[in-house]
């Protein structure tokens, strides 16, 4: 089973490609959306444990989190070590599941691909890629979002021309979702056949 790495920086589109793939019946493990359910969940004692007030009765309150992480930027470090570990193992429970289906391949949405060391778990990385005015206009029109938190979030991110040049293949996204599927539709082309490797290595 090949395993594509799909990754970028915030506000690069890579919800659009992602989208993408699954319409073209390939299997995505969305990171971002597993972290959402661990802090509705079993993440949520131990980032209390870690970030004193940032829980309530319904889980991690994202906005107290997010204030915590800011007066304390190492903060960051303890945060990933909680929740990384809990994701990889869902990444491991949905790739085995794939694999035990027979799939022929399987997309895992990253945001810290790079950052985390996940590049070396996968055999294709796909890096999806935009303007900095078009990041920067799409980030900003999100709610709760300002342009000193766009940066502060863009120093925690490995550079945008370092992750294309880090990639198989980049998806440009500056156009509309037709033009980013069409791109999609040539990197499963190219794929195709391409000896895999990761999963028995990495995650069997």
């Amino acid at each position: 089973m090949l395993i594509v790495g799909l990754t970028g920086s915030i506000g690069m589109g890579k919800s659009t490609a992602a989208a993408a793939f699954k319409a073209r019946d390939v299997p995505v493990f969305d990171a971002d959306a597993e972290v959402h359910d661990l802090y509705r969940s079993e993440a949520a004692e131990k980032i209390e444990l870690a970030f004193a007030g940032t829980t309530s009765a319904d889980g991690v309150d994202r906005v107290k989190l997010s204030a915590a992480l800011a007066a304390d930027p190492q903060g960051f470090s303890r945060l990933e070590a909680i929740v990384h570990p809990m994701v990889r193992d869902r990444q491991r429970a949905f790739l085995l599941k794939l694999h035990s289906a027979g799939s022929a391949i399987a997309v895992l949405e990253v945001p810290l691909l790079f950052e985390g060391g996940l590049d070396r778990a996968v055999d294709v990385i796909v890096v999806v890629s935009a303007g900095a005015e078009v990041q920067k206009s799409r980030v900003l029109a999100r709610s709760n979002m300002a342009a000193e938190k766009l940066d502060a979030i863009l120093a925690r991110q490995m550079p945008d021309a370092e992750k294309r040049s880090r990639a198989h293949f980049v998806v440009d996204t500056n156009g509309d979702p037709a033009a980013c599927a069409r791109q999609v539709d040539a990197i499963l082309g190219a794929v195709s056949g391409r000896r895999a490797h990761a999963f028995a290595e990495i995650w069997q």
